[in-house]
């Protein structure tokens, strides 16, 4: 599915293909191509961003090897019918971030409802993977897989930090204003349906 902005398409695309290729190549000449390529995606992102090109490149071509989708987790605890959101400078949202290397996916996820939720938390299941770009705004210069995890929390007590400033439990119909970003009403709806059948399969894009 294309996005609203064709050149974010473009540009991505492009820096696919130039990091792959610069992962398999051994020929001098294709090295210089992929670089060329790699520099073009970085500059159509700088000019459309108004971004100074190093700035680019550090966030949009920093990586090496096969080009693979980020992975975003987020946790879905719900209590009384009611689901847990944090609150950080970005709005609410399921507690969450970027899946860190050396760690599965229970590992994450449990570690990110004790750093922004405080909860002592426990993976049960995978209920839905979504693509960010066909669900999430605003349109980001990567390929992010969300996946949302039920947990069960089982102790713990929140406290202010660094990441986040608030946690409570909300019901659907009084969500506060969401970080659309991380996570909107139709995928809390989603995961408090899906939560709700254990005999409900993941969903996924």
């Amino acid at each position: 599915m294309r996005s609203k902005e064709q050149w974010l398409d473009w540009a991505m695309e492009i820096q696919a293909i130039a990091q792959t290729g610069l992962a398999y190549c051994s020929d001098a000449f294709d090295n210089e191509r992929y670089t060329r390529l790699r520099e073009i995606s970085t500059e159509i992102l700088a000019a459309y961003t108004e971004l100074p090109c190093d700035v680019v490149a550090d966030l949009f071509a920093n990586e090496t090897g096969y080009q693979t989708p980020k992975l975003d987790t987020r946790a879905v605890i719900i209590r009384e019918g009611r689901v847990l959101l944090v609150y950080d400078a970005d709005g609410w949202a399921l507690p969450g971030g970027w899946a860190d290397i050396g760690e599965t996916l229970r590992e994450n996820v449990e570690k990110e409802v004790k750093e922004e939720a405080g909860l002592d938390a426990r993976a049960k299941r995978v209920l839905a993977i979504q693509d960010r770009s066909k669900h999430n705004i605003p349109e980001l210069p990567w390929s992010i897989w969300k996946i949302f995890v039920e947990c069960e929390a089982v102790g713990g007590k929140f406290e202010p930090n660094i990441e986040t400033t608030d946690a409570r439990y909300f019901s659907p119909g009084q969500l506060p204003p969401l970080a659309l970003g991380k996570t909107t009403p139709q995928q809390i709806a989603m995961c408090l349906k899906l939560a709700a059948d254990p005999a409900a399969g993941v969903i996924f894009d």
